[in-house]
C-alpha cells in the first residue's frame, strides 16, 4: 500500500453547484426512473447493461441526481472518469468555447493546436524523460490496440502477452486480451490469434504466500520463454493495477523485473493505464509508483473529465516506425475532448489531485480495516483491503474462508443503493467492491458514503 496522508485538512470541501448530501425522496429506482426504464427496454439492445436503475438528470463535485430528485453519492466517477467531477466549471467552459468555434475537422484532413497540446502535456507527464509521441483515439480498448499494432510493427513480431484477470476491452482484439468470458467474451468468437496468457502476481490470492513480486515476475518469464520465446515476443501487455479484474496490486517487484526483461529482450512493456492513469492511485501514472517506464501507454477515462478521448504516448522510436496513415481515425483527438483534455489537467495540478487521492486512502483504508477486525480479522468476511489513492478494493469471502462470495457483495452494493450511495463491484470472482470516488469529493460527504458501506457489509456477514 501506497504511504497515506491522514490529516483531515488534505480533504477541504471545495466549492460545488450541487449540495453535496446524500438524500432520498422516493423509492429506489423512483417512478420517473421505471419509466425510462420501460422506454429503454423497448428501443435500447438488451446486451447493454447498467449497474444502477436509476437515470442521472444532473452531478456535481460528489453528487449525482437522479430524475426522481434523489442525491446519491458517487462512489463509482462512472468507472474512475470523473476524477474531477462530473461537471466541473473549468472542463464545461472549454467544452463551450471549443464547440463556438469548430467541433469537428478531424485531425488527418484539417489539423488544429489542441491535438497537438494534448500530446505536449502527455510527453510532460507520463514517465521518463526520453523523447517521446502520442496518437490520440476515442476509448481505452481503441488506444490499447493501437498500441499493439505499433508494438507489432516496431518489432518484426507477433506474440503478446498478457495476465490472468486482465481487461483490456471489448473490441475483437482487446476482448482476447481480456480474461474474463462472461460478459465480456462469452460466444463473441473466434478471437485474435498470437496472445498468451501468463500468472498475475495476486498476493491474497498466492498458492504460496511467501512468494515475492520478483519471484511471481520469474514464474511468468520461464512460462513466457517456454511457450513463446523472447525473440517472439513483440509486449508485455499489463494494467500496473488491474481494474476490472479485481483492482489487484501486484507485489513489489513483480512490474519492475517484468520491464527489465522486456528491455533486455527487445519487448515492447506496454502499461495500460486507462483506469488508474491521471492522478487516480495519488500518483499521474500508476506505474510511478516502483519507478516503472514503460515504453508504451495507454490513457482514456480520467484523461479528459468524462469527454471521450483516449492516447497512447511512449517512445518516439516506436511510434515513428509507423507509416504516415498507419494510425488515426475520423473522431480521434477530437477538438472538443482535447479542450475538455487540457482544462481537465490544468484542475488536476490546480487543486492537487494526487495528493487528494492519497488523502482519501487516508480516510478511507484504516476505516475498512477497523471494519475488517470488528468483524473477525481473518476468519470475517473481509478477505483483504488493497488498492492505492483513490482506486480501493475490498474482497469479500465467506467467513473463515478464503472462497469468494459474489451474493454477499450483491447484496452490498444493493444496500449501498437503497440508502443512497453508489458502489461498483467486480474480479473474477465477483467478489470484489470497488471504490472511485470523484477526487474532489469532500471528508463529509466521503465519511457518510463509508458509514452507510460500514453499515451494509455488517448486515451482509
Amino acid at each position: 500500500m501506497a504511504p497515506s496522508l491522514t490529516s483531515s485538512s488534505a480533504l477541504p470541501d471545495l466549492e460545488t453547484r450541487l449540495p453535496q448530501q446524500r438524500k432520498l425522496v422516493t423509492e429506489v429506482p423512483g417512478p420517473r426512473s421505471r419509466e425510462l426504464q420501460q422506454r429503454r427496454a423497448a428501443v435500447v439492445a438488451g446486451g447493454v447493461g447498467s449497474s444502477m436503475p436509476v437515470y442521472a438528470a444532473d452531478a456535481d463535485g460528489g453528487i449525482i441526481n437522479d430524475v426522481d430528485g434523489n442525491a446519491f453519492i458517487d462512489l463509482g466517477s462512472g468507472i474512475a472518469v470523473t476524477n474531477v467531477g462530473a461537471s466541473s466549471p473549468a472542463v464545461a467552459a472549454a467544452v463551450s468555447e471549443q464547440a463556438t468555434h469548430f467541433t469537428h475537422t478531424c485531425f488527418m484532413v484539417t489539423p488544429y493546436e489542441g491535438y497537438i497540446q494534448v500530446a505536449e502535456e502527455l510527453a510532460r507527464l507520463t514517465p521518463g524523460d526520453h523523447e517521446k509521441r502520442t496518437v490520440l483515439f476515442n476509448s481505452g480498448a481503441e488506444a490499447v490496440e493501437n498500441a499493439v499494432k505499433v508494438a507489432r510493427l516496431a518489432t518484426g513480431r507477433q506474440g503478446v502477452v498478457v495476465f490472468d484477470h486482465a481487461y483490456h476491452g471489448r473490441t475483437n482484439l482487446t476482448m482476447g486480451l481480456t480474461a474474463k468470458t462472461m460478459p465480456y467474451k462469452s460466444n463473441f468468437g473466434p478471437f485474435a490469434p498470437e496472445i498468451y496468457r501468463v500468472p498475475m502476481s495476486y498476493p491474497y490470492r498466492e498458492e504460496n504466500p511467501q512468494i515475492t513480486g520478483e519471484q511471481a515476475a520469474r514464474r511468468a518469464i520461464s512460462q513466457i520463454e517456454k511457450q513463446l520465446g523472447a525473440e517472439s515476443t513483440a509486449a508485455i501487455l499489463i494494467e500496473p493495477i488491474q481494474g476490472e479484474g479485481g483492482f489487484i496490486v501486484p507485489a513489489e517487484g513483480f512490474l519492475p523485473t517484468l520491464a527489465a526483461w522486456a528491455r533486455e529482450n527487445g519487448v515492447v512493456f506496454i502499461a495500460d493505464e486507462v483506469q488508474s492513469g491521471f492522478c487516480r492511485t495519488g500518483a499521474w501514472f500508476a506505474s510511478e509508483h516502483e519507478g516503472v517506464v514503460p515504453d508504451l501507454i495507454t490513457m482514456a477515462k480520467g484523461i479528459a473529465g468524462g469527454m471521450p478521448l483516449s492516447a497512447v504516448t511512449g517512445r518516439a522510436d516506436l511510434l515513428d516506425a509507423v507509416h504516415p496513415g498507419g494510425l488515426g481515425g475520423t473522431y480521434g483527438g477530437n477538438p472538443v475532448a482535447c479542450a475538455a483534455a487540457i482544462a481537465t489537467l490544468d484542475v488536476m495540478r490546480e487543486l492537487d489531485l494526487a495528493g487528494r487521492a492519497r488523502a482519501i486512502e487516508g480516510v478511507v483504508v484504516p476505516r475498512l480495516r477497523a471494519l475488517a477486525e470488528e468483524l473477525g480479522g481473518s476468519e470475517g468476511p473481509i478477505g483483504d483491503i488493497r488498492g492505492r489513492g483513490a482506486m480501493l478494493a475490498v474482497e469479500l469471502v465467506k467467513p473463515g474462508t478464503t472462497e469468494p462470495d459474489p451474493e454477499a457483495t450483491k447484496a452490498i452494493a444493493a444496500a449501498c443503493l437503497a440508502e443512497g450511495v453508489l458502489i461498483l463491484t467486480c474480479g473474477t470472482y465477483g467478489n470484489i467492491i470497488r471504490l472511485l470516488p470523484p477526487l474532489v469529493i469532500g471528508e463529509q460527504l466521503l465519511d457518510d458514503a463509508l458509514t452507510v458501506l460500514e453499515n451494509a457489509i455488517r448486515a451482509a456477514r
